[in-house]
């Protein structure tokens, strides 16, 4: 599984690459926009990739693993954004003394945090959350029940007292 999950997560990054690169450098898209354009596309590449063939996910359903994956994805479309914007500033360095070109610093800082979220952030999050059926109604249920039978059903009322 982990396996698939990283060739998804590679075919979803060649996507968001892409756009974000292209729009940045032949349209001239602040890198900014560019990232989140980029970031929404390989979601939706990776999200139908995964629910398809990497997690077979048939006992969820889809309409729970895209809340559960919307959920997951607006974390880490802010991290990818806040993470970028600040490693590309910093690689930019000062204006009177820059390290990297603009361009060079946007690509490397979308590389590194890129790697950093898909490894730590998003893997985990869809193999515990996002493409598992947590059963969270009947776990609601149960727990209820429990709690009924260890203080067993004992009402009070006015008329007792």
């Amino acid at each position: 599984m982990f396996l698939r999950a990283q060739l998804s997560a590679q075919i979803a990054t060649l996507v968001d690459f892409a756009v974000s690169i292209v729009l940045n450098e032949w349209f001239n898209v602040y890198y900014i926009y560019a990232t989140l354009c980029g970031s929404i596309s390989g979601g939706v590449t990776n999200c139908v990739i995964n629910y398809k063939w990497t997690f077979h996910t048939t006992d969820c359903s889809p309409y729970f693993v895209i809340f559960k994956y919307i959920l997951v994805w607006l974390g880490s479309i802010g991290i990818n954004l806040w993470g970028t914007f600040l490693l590309t500033e910093l690689l930019k360095g000062k204006p009177d003394t820059p390290l990297l070109s603009e361009s060079y610093a946007f690509i490397i800082a979308k590389v590194v945090v890129a790697v950093m979220v898909a490894v730590l952030w998003n893997y985990n999050l869809h193999r515990v959350f996002v493409f598992r059926d947590m059963h969270i109604n009947q776990k609601i249920k149960k727990r209820l029940i429990n709690i009924k039978k260890q203080h067993g059903n004992k009402e009070t009322s006015q008329e007792d007292a």
